[in-house]
């Protein structure tokens, strides 16, 4: 399978491949992904497994979602940058963190997800898809 994207941490210890294009790609409002990102939301790009390659060392924090199951996130245990995570409920899945491909000229969002917590400062786009809550994308 040939390589679509690459991406890297901050200091450049981890380094990944993407082979495929993603299933989807989402803004999350929620307070974790905003402490996660410490802005306003968190960028995801939702990934089938098998078309990810990473080398690298990598650190864990697992936590609770809002939606109930836990999640994985993935960190360069040098710089700290989240690469990405993986869902429990989506375990053919890799949550990439956009913010860390090489080039991001060719990304975009399909919707907004938990605009319920989002800061009442941020303006929303009237072209992207805003839900309440979490999105389903299996």
């Amino acid at each position: 399978m040939e390589v679509q994207h690459t991406g890297h941490c901050q200091c450049g210890n981890v380094s990944y491949e993407v082979m495929g294009e993603p299933v989807t790609s989402h803004a999350c409002h929620c307070r974790e992904c905003q402490k996660r990102t410490g802005s306003a939301f968190g960028v995801s790009m939702v990934l089938k497994k098998e078309e990810f390659r990473i080398q690298g060392d990598l650190h864990t924090f697992d936590r609770l979602a809002d939606s109930g199951f836990k999640i994985a996130q993935f960190f360069c245990p040098n710089c700290g940058n989240t690469i990405y995570g993986e869902v429990e409920q989506r375990p053919n899945a890799f949550v990439l963190f956009p913010g860390t491909l090489d080039d991001t000229s060719w990304f975009s969002l399909d919707r907004m997800i938990w605009t319920s917590s989002a800061q009442g400062w941020y303006e929303f786009s009237k072209d992207v898809e805003k839900l309440a809550k979490n999105a389903n994308y299996d």
